[in-house]
């Protein structure tokens, strides 16, 4: 007995240090963890050439990060409970029922998002739902210091419109949207972790006067400024002043209201101002979050992990800092009197205005 007992826990000892399973190559040297992935190489590559530019992160990357959320985001466990459609959530409605869903107020001008995207998900014949969550994921690798999101392959192409009314605009208040991400499961500090996108974002559709206005003054860095200059007390308008805009504290640099609102509100303020300096957190959380977001209303299908195809990004460490004329005067922390805001240093030179994102 004792002998059979001593054969077993060597056996498991064995086991335990076993060689891994082997890699599934897809030839030119890649290699995935499982096999059905190597067919998201030649999505890969076409949309890094031809959709973003040679694998940049500007206008399309921004966009293909916004519209995972555009698409996931339309899930609603309220109106499931009433007996209503209440939306698929990740299943690429967005660009199935584009022509509906790009009507809807909160999408005005993701059709040309969409109408780019399309032909891409048709010729490499994927699901609108992977090529969506495939084509965000990617964005987002290309700029530097940025996260590898996790993608989950395999939503079928049976999706409905989404109910419009689903995706918060810039001019909600922070209750409204706060009970919006709940109703989708979301609590305010995993909506602050979803809202670190804006890191590499900007607006072109609030106010298409001054389209390509980021939202902090390195957008293509994935880096917490965004989290420090969203608190800064404004100063002027950059656009209009109208539509869902607050006032910004750099030239160029463009505020939204739902921002501003959420940054200072105390459901959020805290955890905002604890990536203000955090650079691995944030990108910790922000995964996690999309994670999350990105299967939204997909349980019921045998997804596979195709993480393994996203590229690992370019590693950057970054350090938070104040824009120049900036001072820790200049910060707002009304929402989050218990949390020390770090301390900044500011960036030598003079105060000069952000460029606009272009393609």
């Amino acid at each position: 007995m004792a002998f059979k007992t001593l054969f077993a826990l060597a056996s498991l000892v064995t086991a335990a240090f076993a060689a891994p399973s082997p890699l599934a190559s897809c030839g030119g040297g890649r290699t995935v963890k499982n096999a059905a992935c190597c067919a998201w190489f030649p999505v890969l590559d076409d949309i890094q050439a031809n959709l973003f530019s040679g694998g940049l992160c500007a206008e399309e990357a921004h966009e293909a990060i916004r519209l995972i959320f555009h698409d996931a985001i339309g899930f609603s466990n309220s109106l499931t409970q009433q007996g209503k459609f209440g939306g698929g959530g990740a299943d690429g409605s967005i660009l199935a029922f584009s022509d509906i869903e790009t009507s809807f107020a909160a999408n005005f001008g993701l059709d040309f998002t969409t109408e780019a995207f399309i032909p891409f998900a048709l010729a490499h014949g994927v699901s609108f739902g992977d090529f969506v969550h495939f084509a965000g994921a990617v964005g987002a690798s290309n700029c530097l210091g940025g996260p590898q999101l996790q993608f989950m392959a395999g939503r079928p192409n049976n999706s409905q419109p989404s109910p419009d009314g689903l995706v918060p605009q810039p001019t909600d208040s922070a209750d409204k949207i706060f009970a919006r991400m709940q109703d989708a499961s979301f609590s305010p500090v995993e909506l602050v972790h979803l809202l670190t996108a804006h890191t590499v974002s900007a607006q072109y559709e609030v106010d298409t006067d001054v389209a390509g206005s980021p939202f902090d003054s390195t957008p293509s860095s994935f880096d917490n400024q965004f989290f420090v200059e969203s608190l800064l007390h404004g100063t002027a308008f950059t656009g209009n002043g109208q539509g869902g805009e607050s006032m910004s504290p750099i030239p160029g640099e463009f505020r939204l209201q739902s921002d501003f609102a959420i940054s200072r509100d105390s459901r959020a303020a805290c955890e905002w101002q604890a990536l203000a300096n955090d650079h691995q957190t944030m990108v910790n959380n922000f995964v996690a979050a999309m994670s999350k977001l990105s299967t939204l209303g997909q349980t019921g299908f045998n997804l596979v992990d195709c993480s393994d195809v996203i590229p690992v990004p370019i590693a950057a460490k970054f350090t938070a800092t104040l824009p120049p004329g900036k001072s820790m005067a200049d910060i707002d922390r009304s929402g989050c009197a218990s949390f020390p805001f770090p301390s900044l240093a500011t960036q030598p030179g003079p105060v000069t205005s952000v460029l606009p994102v272009t393609a």
